[in-house]
């Protein structure tokens, strides 16, 4: 295959490099990449890249967990307007929460996935998990899974749930409704957090990781049991839960727009999200102050995670992107998601990513090409 007309869309003047490094990609997946590219410089579309059948440039995927970016970049905002106050105890906003011990956790540690509330006992069917509003009733009653404060560990499935249960209790408005009319609308950038019906026809489902006898092998000797703190986060303990690659794929995900997970976007929507957070886009002003970014950027918790049992390092509701990526500058804040998605803000060097794909990687969530296009695109300034 002569793998560069299988390459679509522009580059500016020398990132020349990032399109080959993108062609050379998806030459390593013998043709079955379908994938989205796009980068910002100061407020400049550098990158915009795409690859694969039935794929454009303004094709729809979900987000997964790069949905959590969107949802507190709005949690930021509030936080910078005054509305929500990082240091106050979640429970002042949302009365109910305080009970079973947790009446002391602030919202910074809801946000550095420190609040021990993972998921449930018995799980959710797909129709609760997909609806912020039960997730949080559920957890907002239930104890603990290890004392606040004294550890952290991945909330996958739920976070901006909990976060989100704060934003409606203080401002009478979901996350959902504020990300809307505040960011996406504005800033005409294409991320949904509830897809309406006359765009569905933009969006293509995610496809399945292809399975080889050494990658089942891997993912066998990795798993946990269904009620281990992992099963639990991940809702493999009940036992109706779908796989995770097909959670864009259920209408009601994306109708809803689950903050955690059920987002819909494409790579240009990520990358404008993330660029109108930290300078100037089309005459707009920055959504973000410095002084916002550097402290939802700034390390919350740091070490072994205990759902995903890696190292991990979270700031208040974003990954600090710069920890999995080294040729990031220091305060650099985004999410990556389980389908190999990967979208953040580089404040010191004016860089906004976004990257999507159809397929499953192998492993899950960011995935491992991420680096390689990141090295290239940072190479080339």
């Amino acid at each position: 295959m002569d793998i560069t007309t299988a390459i679509n869309g522009t580059v500016a003047g020398g990132f020349e490099r990032v399109r080959d490094e993108f062609a050379a990609v998806a030459a390593t997946e013998g043709g079955d990449l379908a994938a989205q590219l796009v980068a910002y410089r100061h407020g400049e579309r550098v990158v915009d890249l795409w690859t694969g059948p039935e794929l454009d440039g303004d094709s729809l995927l979900g987000t997964f967990s790069a949905s959590k970016g969107a949802a507190h970049l709005v949690v930021a905002l509030l936080v910078q307007d005054g509305v929500l106050d990082l240091d106050e105890r979640v429970s002042h906003y949302w009365p109910e929460f305080g009970v079973e011990g947790k009446r002391d956790i602030t919202l910074r540690e809801l946000l550095a996935h420190r609040a021990g509330l993972v998921g449930a006992d018995t799980g959710f069917t797909l129709e609760e998990l997909a609806d912020d509003r039960i997730v949080a009733e559920r957890l907002g009653a239930q104890r603990p899974y290890w004392r606040p404060g004294s550890a952290f560990g991945y909330h996958a499935l739920v976070i901006a749930a909990l976060s989100g249960e704060v934003v409606r209790r203080a401002t009478g408005r979901t996350i959902q409704e504020h990300f809307a009319e505040r960011i996406r609308d504005p800033y005409t950038v294409d991320f949904h957090l509830g897809l309406p019906e006359d765009q569905e026809s933009r969006f293509l489902s995610a496809q399945p990781m292809l399975t080889t006898p050494e990658r089942t092998a891997a993912l066998a000797a990795r798993a946990t049991g269904a009620h281990s703190l992992s099963g639990i986060a991940f809702n493999r303990n009940h036992p109706r839960n779908p796989e995770l690659w097909t959670l864009p794929n259920h209408r009601t995900v994306r109708a809803l727009g689950t903050t955690s997970w059920g987002g819909v976007a494409s790579a240009r929507g990520l990358a404008r999200m993330y660029a109108a957070a930290i300078g100037p886009l089309d005459g707009m002003v920055p959504l973000l102050k410095p002084d916002t970014a550097a402290a939802f950027a700034q390390i919350q918790s740091l070490g072994y995670d205990l759902v995903t049992r890696e190292h991990k390092a979270f700031g208040a509701g974003f990954h600090v992107t710069s920890e999995y990526y080294p040729v990031l500058g220091q305060g650099s804040f985004g999410h990556s998601g389980a389908g190999g998605q990967q979208a953040f803000a580089d404040p010191r060097n004016g860089v906004a990513y976004g990257y999507t794909r159809r397929r499953f990687p192998f492993p899950a969530a960011a995935a491992p090409e991420n680096d390689r296009l990141i090295r290239a695109l940072y190479a080339a300034f």
